[in-house]
């Protein structure tokens, strides 16, 4: 049973008693929390996990596996293709547009929010980031991208602005926030249609020279839009939107420093855009995979899987389910082994280490790990640490100084491991997610390798608790050979962020 369901204080009782049971449920809750997460979590695969830390990688499997994409009949389009049109002498008014999410979330809702100002021909204001409830996370568009960068590459194609003009200084998130308001567009249908901001939003601008869309996240359709705003869609992401210039430096510092094991961590110092250029990336540079292990809290949580951290993080994770989406995300109807063989279950940092070691990965590889804090810490981490000991990460890879431009703020943290993901030689997401899907699609675009786990087939594997490493490492490297970065393209409905060819991708 439920945590929720047990702590429940008494109605008949005085208030003394109620507020004494209410204590001691937190009290239950917090040490089954702490216990879960601390308490040394056995490997779910012994037989497995034994077979693979005593495994010799053939050369031939190992050069294949660093084998970088060969040509697959396409390439980002000729810019003088798609060259823009003169803008339109007279904007219709400015439109503000409010995102929340994360920050692979957001950066596709400003994709977004580019689109929609050209199809209304306004003009549009720098985005507004909410405040992320989970990562508690306040950083401002300006402190995550390039804003002078983004401006220049798209004058051409949209009016854009970094603030409004005093007039409309008024128009802002507080005022939004205390009552219904006429300029507030708080009806747009997730994958609206652009005749739906025609007739919609269009009448809001020519009334009061302003429209403020929130919500703003999928709020317009991938399908059934003119090739012209397909194709801003896809000079947004993978032209406009880089990041500010502290973490480009900082990221390519930690990019060298993974090619080049030899910087250690002594000779790390303030001034990391002076190791970038003096490293000569063309001697000695070793390759790295990133790996996006996607095994935090919020993640476990979401699911009804068992991790195999016991009744304490059973109970824990039920609890915080109540707590943090009140009810909202339920007990799934199956059981633990449907969901592993639907391929529901998130992949623990232990099965992804095995995932990679069957791929060919051996314990030579230099592995970086981009997560937020992971769910159970230390003790889950180890088995894949076990697998990979040159495993590194943001905090092994920066002195305490680098560290300082970046803490606490999350969305600058997924920042710089997006960066560095974009500059390895393979990337992997262990479950599929907005980062995953956001690098899947850039990766796509410039043809680069990333390995997609078959989520069905490795939860049904790990099911198979006989099963020997002969059959398992056959079984895997079958089922992967389509799925490290092979093109597919869009199909109706779905993303043109995830799958950018045809339209972001024109045949070479």
């Amino acid at each position: 049973m439920e945590l929720g369901f047990l702590c429940r204080g008494t109605t008949t009782t005085t208030t003394l008693v109620v507020f004494l049971s209410l204590f001691i449920c937190f009290i239950h809750v917090s040490s089954s929390s702490l216990y879960s997460e601390l308490n040394p979590i056995k490997p779910r695969h012994s037989r497995l996990l034994r077979s693979a830390v005593q495994r010799e990688t053939p050369t031939s499997q190992l050069s294949e596996i660093w084998t970088p994409l060969e040509t697959q009949g396409w390439k980002p389009c000729d810019e003088s293709i798609n060259k823009p049109t003169a803008l339109p002498e007279k904007s219709e008014g400015y439109i503000q547009v409010f995102l929340d999410g994360g920050l692979n979330q957001q950066r596709m809702g400003i994709c977004d929010a580019v689109a929609v100002a050209k199809i209304l021909n306004a003009t549009l204001v720098i985005p507004y980031l909410e405040l992320n409830p989970v990562w508690k996370d306040s950083s401002s568009f300006e402190d995550i991208f390039d804003v002078d960068h983004f401006i220049d590459v798209l004058k051409n194609d949209v009016s854009i602005v970094k603030e409004l003009p005093e007039e409309y200084s008024w128009s802002s998130r507080e005022y939004y926030a205390l009552a219904i308001r006429d300029t507030r567009i708080k009806v747009a249908p997730v994958h609206a249609t652009a005749n739906w901001y025609i007739e919609n939003v269009l009448p809001v601008l020519q009334s009061y020279g302003i429209a403020a869309i929130s919500p703003f996240s999928h709020r317009l359709s991938f399908d059934n839009l003119p090739m012209d705003i397909q194709h801003l869609r896809c000079k947004v992401n993978f032209q406009a939107l880089v990041f500010v210039p502290h973490i480009r430096a900082l990221g390519d510092a930690l990019v060298n420093r993974l090619r080049n094991p030899q910087h250690t961590t002594e000779e790390m110092g303030s001034n990391y855009l002076q190791e970038v250029t003096d490293a000569d990336d063309n001697k000695n540079a070793g390759k790295f995979v990133v790996l996006h292990l996607r095994f935090d809290k919020d993640m476990a949580a979401h699911s009804a899987c068992d991790f195999g951290g016991g009744k304490a993080e059973k109970l824990a994770l039920a609890k915080y389910r109540q707590v943090i989406w009140q009810g909202r995300v339920l007990n799934s109807q199956f059981t633990d082994e449907e969901l592993r063989s639907q391929g529901r279950c998130p992949m623990t940092p232990e099965e992804v280490g095995l995932l990679l070691a069957a791929l060919g990965f051996d314990n030579s590889t230099r592995l970086y790990l981009a997560s937020h804090k992971v769910y159970g810490g230390g003790a889950r981490i180890a088995t894949l640490k076990e697998l990979f000991p040159l495993m590194e990460d943001k905090k092994s890879l920066t002195s305490p100084f680098e560290r300082t431009l970046i803490k606490g703020k999350a969305s600058l943290l997924a920042a710089l491991d997006y960066y560095i993901s974009m500059h390895s030689d393979i990337f992997i997401s262990a479950s599929p997610g907005n980062m995953h899907n956001a690098l899947v699609g850039h990766r796509s675009y410039l043809n680069l390798k990333t390995i997609r786990p078959n989520m069905q087939l490795m939860g049904q594997l790990f099911l198979n608790k006989t099963m020997e490493w002969s059959e398992f490492e056959h079984a895997v490297v079958e089922g992967h050979e389509t799925r490290q970065g092979q093109l597919r393209l869009r199909k109706p409905k779905q993303s043109i962020y995830t799958y950018p060819a045809p339209d972001c991708m024109c045949q070479a």
